[in-house]
């Protein structure tokens, strides 16, 4: 087999809370740059890590780490919607060998994604529906989360399982990279929110979802005013970590606690272990290179943007 790997930031304020045109249009090529890459490498399967944001992951169960059997995108802020197609009998495969790499891999055959799943498969393929897909769900919100350790070990295990197998692989890490957009949290949440937390919030009525959307719009547009009314954006942490990947250090992570990265970057940081996990992923499928490197913080959008490309030397 081969691989390729794609990473991206994903942020839900595209088309409602925009940066200057020249930007979005730099954006857009970079995006646009990676779709081709893409393209001429023509996958057969898309191994997909992204994070959730209480759309269909709560605190009735949260596990760190999620397969999806089967899938289905609730087509949040603008984003697609429909099912995914998951390949049950290769997912499956895959959550065995996980089990007996020793990762205790949650499950689901109905889990249900928001666009942290949705934009990168739009971005980069055309759609939800047009290469199989093994959609892995990473807790990035709701404590207790993940470390990068268990994080990498989770990537590395999927990387064996589909160093098995003979498919042009595409490898997606979906999130990040600094931001701190008004995400609850359980501790201070009150009882409506705090209910919402604990599950019922999977359905919520179209009112109550706009209202929750425009809060984050409305964070934004005060975010460009005043970068100090939410977490800083942090380009520096953002460019050493995204070095540390190119350079194939990502071991050094495991070094940071989950603590620690909050207060460096935004407790939104922790969607960079998508970023991680595919990155694991991929050093398990042999030698590699990096290419596309992009980074801009874009306020507008509460997040550290970045994008980059690997791929196996073959």
């Amino acid at each position: 087999m081969n691989a390729y790997l794609h990473c991206l930031s994903h942020t839900p304020l595209v088309g409602y809370v925009d940066p200057a045109q020249e930007v979005l249009d730099e954006v857009n090529g970079v995006i646009a740059a990676a779709r081709d890459r893409i393209a001429a490498f023509d996958p057969e399967l898309v191994v997909l890590f992204a994070p959730d944001h209480y759309n269909g992951f709560f605190y009735d169960v949260m596990p760190p780490f999620c397969l999806g059997i089967g899938a289905t995108a609730i087509g949040d802020f603008s984003s697609a919607a429909g099912e995914l197609p998951v390949p049950v009998a290769l997912a499956e495969a895959c959550a065995h060998s996980l089990m007996k790499s020793g990762i205790d891999m949650a499950v689901s055959y109905c889990m249900q994604v928001d666009h942290g799943f949705a934009q990168p498969l739009e971005f980069l393929l055309g759609g939800l529906d047009k290469v199989p897909v093994l959609p892995v769900f990473i807790n990035g919100v709701a404590t207790p989360l993940p470390g990068f350790q268990r994080t990498r070990m989770m990537g590395e295990a999927i990387g064996r399982f589909i160093n098995t197998l003979n498919k042009r692989v595409l490898i997606l890490g979906s999130g990040g990279l600094s931001h701190q957009p008004p995400v609850p949290q359980l501790a201070h949440a009150d009882a409506h929110m705090r209910d919402r937390l604990l599950g019922s919030g999977k359905q919520l009525p179209p009112d109550e979802r706009e209202l929750r959307q425009q809060r984050v719009i409305n964070a934004a547009v005060k975010f460009v005013e005043d970068q100090n009314s939410l977490h800083p954006l942090n380009p520096v942490w953002d460019n050493q970590f995204m070095t540390l990947l190119e350079q194939g250090r990502i071991a050094e992570l495991d070094a940071v606690s989950n603590e620690e990265l909050s207060a460096i970057a935004g407790r939104s940081t922790h969607e960079i272990k998508t970023w991680v996990a595919a990155f694991a992923a991929l050093s398990a499928c042999g030698p590699w290179h990096c290419e596309g490197r992009y980074y801009r913080p874009i306020p507008e959008w509460i997040a550290g943007f970045g994008s980059l490309s690997a791929t196996t030397q073959n």
